[in-house]
């Protein structure tokens, strides 16, 4: 499994943090793709199409074997299995699984962009990213992670709402 990506979770409709670990679990239940590490679960404000219910989101790095390609394929096919329509752009979903890298690699095809081209526009991307992986840089800058949050005006509806511990366990924060 030489490959790693990270890849975006969210979802707002019916139980949110079933219907994550449901995806993380379909994701990475045949061999060609193992869990590395994961963030912590925040509840967020609806961006864009914002008459919708609070989302839950957080973000997981994988080791695979499978392509990019492939890889999007399969987020696909686990979003159609837990029921996502897409109806309204940046509108409500059952999950959404976005590739936000693979590799160093920059790809820009029809079907595909990595890095993700509005992950440093998004405050509930950034904020379990840098969590996660406070260290990784982009775009050819040493523009830490930390600035481009500390930029977005809608990093204020980003709010921790289950705690990674130590062991990979979720642990609820109580508001």
């Amino acid at each position: 499994m030489e490959n790693t990506a990270i890849i975006a979770l969210g979802s707002n409709i019916g139980n949110r943090y079933d219907t994550m670990t449901l995806a993380i679990k379909r994701l990475t239940s045949t061999a060609d793709i193992k869990l590395v590490n994961t963030s912590s679960i925040y509840e967020t404000d609806p961006v864009g199409y914002e008459a919708q219910d609070l989302f839950l989101n957080m973000v997981i790095e994988v080791k695979t074997a499978l392509d990019a390609f492939a890889l999007l394929d399969r987020c696909l096919k686990i979003e159609l299995e837990l029921g996502r329509k897409r109806e309204i752009r940046w509108g409500p979903r059952t999950i959404d699984l976005d590739i936000l890298t693979y590799n160093q690699e920059n790809i820009n095809h029809a079907k595909l962009v990595v890095p993700h081209p509005r992950m440093l526009e998004r405050a509930f991307v950034l904020a379990p990213l840098l969590e996660m992986k406070p260290e990784i840089k982009f775009l050819g800058t040493d523009k830490p992670l930390e600035a481009f949050l500390d930029e977005l005006p809608d990093r204020e509806g980003v709010r921790l709402w289950k705690r990674i511990n130590g062991e990979d366990v979720f642990e609820h924060i109580e508001s």
